[in-house]
């Protein structure tokens, strides 16, 4: 497949950041912005915080589903270039059945040590005993709410995909992309359409052919290189309704049937992750270390610069 040839679609559009969204918490609710700012670990506030137990083990939807229910909110301006949180900024934090939780977006004194997402173990800043209570009652057992502390921790990306890269609280990497296309192309499997919160993208594009951003390696935004590093490997999480948490099997049941490793022929060999479907493109910054002052807005055009030859030379 030569290189920009599945840069458009039939109608001679070109791929287009349609949708930008941010986590600030691990595995709750996102934020939909028009525009954000990049750091050298990805999307200004993205995965910036994470609800742990009481070992500093990190709780996420694949066993809090309630997590899925807390909305959070930013000041509009805190996705804005230079800006800084002060005390009467906030990130405000909502769930059914409970009080409205403000935690200053400024730094908080407190640490908690051990706190760890998968194989990474560190320090992180510690939100203190209000915003604890109130994990700890919505989930009922003992939580507290943390922050990434950029000052003092390193979390490296899984050097077998990249290296010299660094995240926050995601699972695996800063960006992942999806397209509206490979989206309608699932819903058109599935007796129940779902929606891309399943899903859980930073960048969701239109423009494009369905699953066209399988094979992107390198495309440009703004300026700004990304690297397709990874498909990703779709866990318990879409399978969890975003608006009441309920389980399910789909849509992960019928994308077994067309995007499994077995369906797409990638090699899994040196792969742990067997027997899950893969829905979109895991993303790094080669502008990570010069990024910070740079931003990605909707609207923007996404200039596929270099594609995989086929899915056997995609990483997964």
């Amino acid at each position: 497949m030569a290189e920009g040839s599945i840069a458009g679609n039939s109608a001679g559009g070109v791929p287009t950041v349609k949708s930008i969204f941010i986590y600030p918490i691990k595995s709750c609710k996102g934020i939909s912005v028009t525009k954000a700012s990049l750091t050298p670990m990805g999307f200004v506030w993205d995965r910036q915080w994470m609800v742990i137990n009481s070992k500093g083990r990190m709780y996420t939807q694949r066993v809090e589903p309630k997590l899925a229910l807390v909305q959070v909110e930013l000041p509009l301006e805190a996705f804005s270039l230079g800006w800084e949180p002060n005390k009467n900024s906030y990130l405000v934090v909502r769930a059914p059945g409970m009080a409205e939780l403000k935690v200053s977006s400024a730094k908080p004194g407190l640490r908690s040590d051990g706190v760890s997402v998968w194989e990474w173990s560190g320090s992180a800043l510690d939100e203190g005993d209000e915003a604890a209570k109130w994990f700890t009652e919505y989930l009922g057992k003992p939580s507290r709410l943390v922050r990434f502390n950029e000052e003092s921790e390193t979390r490296p990306v899984d050097s077998h995909y990249a290296t010299g890269f660094n995240v926050k609280f995601p699972d695996a990497f800063p960006f992942l992309l999806i397209s509206e296309a490979s989206l309608d192309a699932v819903n058109k499997q599935l007796k129940e359409p779902v929606k891309i919160n399943r899903f859980r993208p930073n960048f969701f594009v239109n423009g494009c052919e369905s699953f066209a951003e399988d094979l992107w390696k390198q495309i440009k935004i703004n300026d700004l290189t990304f690297q397709g590093v990874m498909l990703c490997p779709r866990c318990k999480v879409p399978t969890i309704n975003q608006e009441d948490a309920t389980r399910g099997s789909e849509p992960t049941e019928t994308m077994m049937k067309f995007r499994s490793p077995e369906a797409l022929e990638v090699d899994t060999s040196t792969t742990k992750y067997k027997g899950q479907p893969y829905l979109g493109q895991m993303l790094v910054c080669e502008d990570n270390k010069t990024n910070k002052g740079k931003i990605v807005s909707v609207g923007d055009i996404i200039e596929v610069e270099k594609v995989f030859p086929s899915y056997a030379n995609v990483a997964v």
